[in-house]
């Protein structure tokens, strides 16, 4: 807590100091959202806290809708999305590709630390009640698989479910696509594919609230271990004064002000599926670049065209990226 009111202060030092020119520099905030759901609920989630960030960086904040994580990362490399709230795993490739730079850590709308990757079937479906049942792979189940920069929908369920247990989804499946959470989780309702990835925000929270007779007929066979909660990223060209203001305004968010205001604002939040915001940065990703690394290790070594000489290289090389982040992580506090 001490921390954060450093930063607060911090950040309200710096947002007071800002002049008027440098405020002009740039007219609004252009806002990626990804559409993982309708634009109708997105802007019931969204609509409320985009207003609040408006209002106390005092510029106007315009919703950027991509279909995919791909869209909205390319948005931000051509200077078209200035913040942008990602999965880890749509992070990396943000960080990586697009200039971005992690600021912010959302806190589940329970307050807890992250969320989990989930496989999902129709609940009158007898025959898949656990994992194994969904790697039988004999070419019967038509599987739904998130957007491949997703870390729950993709990154995780690859990792955990497939890369672990040496099974490529296309010798697996009769079909695979990608698809977003609630795309994919209507299509288990609907019996068009037989098993979906997912996560528990969007079934458990989202799809309950918005489409409970859809979610009724939903049931989870498989959980992953913990996700680390999302991450807010900006562009890291943006100037330091306006990346000021942007922080202020987030870590104040349901923290400062009068009572009614506080209210008001935690409301927002819980609407959102927040319970608020702390500080983050790039270090956040450095876990799910470990995960990463261990999944094109799985990967190489059950690769039947490469020679062992060249996948002993390779599997080397990225043992060694995987020292290099497990020393970082240990030289950080509190993971």
């Amino acid at each position: 807590m001490k921390t954060l009111v450093k930063s607060l202060l911090a950040a309200a030092a710096v947002v007071v100091s800002v002049s008027g020119a440098q405020a002009a520099d740039q007219k609004t905030i252009n806002w990626g959202l990804l559409a993982v759901e309708s634009q109708e609920n997105l802007m019931k989630r969204f609509g409320p806290i985009i207003k609040l960030v408006e209002k106390r960086v005092g510029l106007k904040v315009k919703p950027f809708y991509a279909s995919d994580y791909t869209g909205v990362i390319e948005a931000m490399r051509f200077n078209k999305v200035d913040i942008v709230l990602l999965g880890n795993k749509s992070a990396m490739t943000a960080v990586d590709r697009a200039g971005a730079e992690v600021f912010a850590q959302m806190i589940e709308k329970d307050g807890s630390k992250g969320y989990y990757s989930l496989l999902v079937t129709h609940k009158d479906n007898k025959n898949l009640t656990n994992l194994k049942d969904v790697l039988k792979c004999d070419k019967s189940l038509a599987f739904g698989i998130g957007d491949p920069q997703s870390t729950s929908g993709f990154l995780v369920p690859t990792t955990f479910v497939f890369a672990k247990n040496n099974v490529q989804p296309r010798d697996c499946f009769r079909t695979v696509r990608n698809a977003s959470h609630e795309a994919n989780l209507l299509s288990v309702a609907n019996k068009q594919v037989n098993v979906a990835t997912a996560n528990n925000r969007a079934m458990y929270l989202r799809l309950k609230k918005n489409k409970p007779a859809a979610y009724a007929k939903l049931k989870e066979i498989w959980r992953s271990p913990l996700i680390p909660a999302d991450p807010f990223a900006w562009r890291k060209n943006l100037p330091a004064e306006l990346k000021a203001k942007i922080h202020y305004a987030f870590m104040a968010m349901g923290r400062l002000g009068d009572a009614e205001t506080l209210k008001e604002e935690r409301k927002y939040l819980k609407n959102g599926g927040f319970s608020g915001f702390i500080p983050s940065s790039n270090l956040q990703l450095l876990p799910m670049r470990e995960l990463q690394y261990n999944k094109e290790i799985l990967k190489i070594s059950g690769d039947e065209t490469r020679s062992k000489a060249e996948k002993q290289k390779m599997v080397a090389e990225l043992q060694d990226k995987i020292r290099e982040v497990r020393q970082m992580v240990a030289q950080l506090p509190n993971m």
